[in-house]
């Protein structure tokens, strides 16, 4: 893939980084009721006007509930990242969306600062972690990173667009660590491709999480902890397939339902007699420390 193609497997991560678990509902479909299934008796239209209209501002996906399913990494990354936050006295998460891991933390670092480059989710995070006391930093996401170096015991990022390796080890202290959860290969690709066709091998493959160990290891960072998981993602209904593509634009560039209507609406007979979409989600976790003396 190419182009706007490559741009949907470079930027996938930007899926749910900044809602502290996705708002999907976590159940499977067989475990619904038959009120939460009255989408079903609703016509293709009705659907396709409703998701269309429903704002995509931000990172809430509660919209999906009881219309998309997700399940979730086993590691528990929120949970994780609060043991490590206890133990430091200054933090700093990258591309943190809008605040609502750090927010959900039973205890954050003394210093903790974030940073965010997309407004919407600049003036949530802003809104949500202030009184808590965290600076939010407005950053592009690119190199370098508007901080000194040795300045953090503790640099997170929960599911990164890119990882900076480089920048990370410069502004990590010695003995400080990277934690991040991150997407990994091809994910929801089984949705992607329905709508673009097949992929190049290439683009599959990128997010390895072998790949994201060698490039930590190429700036001197030890990893000490990789794990990586495939997940199960259900869509029972078409608008609750529209409401994430237009969400997460990157998954499907340029996607409008005008389009795709043809490809809709086929999706749409599928779900009605066949039952939900299924996609695989796949995850990893890294943890890389800088050594001490470093």
């Amino acid at each position: 893939m190419s182009g706007g193609n490559e741009r949907a497997s470079d930027e996938q991560a930007n899926t749910e980084r900044a809602s502290s678990e996705r708002s999907f509902d976590t159940r499977s479909s067989n475990e619904r009721s038959s009120n939460e299934r009255s989408f079903d008796e609703r016509s293709f239209d009705e659907l396709v006007a409703e998701a269309e209209q429903v704002s995509v501002e931000g990172w809430d996906f509660s919209w999906l509930h009881g219309r998309a399913t997700e399940q979730r990494p086993s590691w528990g990354y929120q949970r994780l990242l609060g043991e490590r936050m206890a133990r430091v006295n200054a933090a700093l998460d990258l591309q943190t969306g809008g605040g609502e891991v750090l927010a959900g933390l039973p205890a954050l670092a003394p210093l903790t600062v974030v940073t965010e480059s997309w407004p919407p989710n600049v003036a949530k995070a802003t809104a949500l972690l202030h009184p808590l006391g965290v600076a939010v930093v407005v950053d592009a996401d690119e190199p370098p990173l508007p901080f000194g170096d040795n300045a953090f015991d503790l640099v997170s990022s929960r599911h990164p667009v890119t990882t900076w390796w480089a920048e990370i080890a410069r502004v990590l202290r010695p003995g400080g660590s990277y934690f991040s959860q991150q997407v990994g290969p091809a994910s929801v690709f089984e949705l992607v491709e329905y709508f673009l066709g097949p992929l190049p091998a290439e683009v599959k493959q990128a997010r390895d999480p072998e790949q994201a160990r060698r490039k930590a290891e190429v700036v001197g960072l030890e990893v000490v902890d990789v794990r990586f998981e495939k997940l199960r993602t259900e869509f029972l209904d078409i608008g609750a397939v529209i409401y994430f593509l237009r969400k997460v634009i990157w998954m499907v560039p340029g996607f409008t339902v005008d389009q795709y209507r043809d490809r809709l609406r086929e999706l749409d007979q599928h779900l009605r007699q066949a039952g939900p979409f299924v996609a695989t989600t796949t995850r990893f976790l890294i943890e890389a420390r800088k050594p001490p003396g470093n």
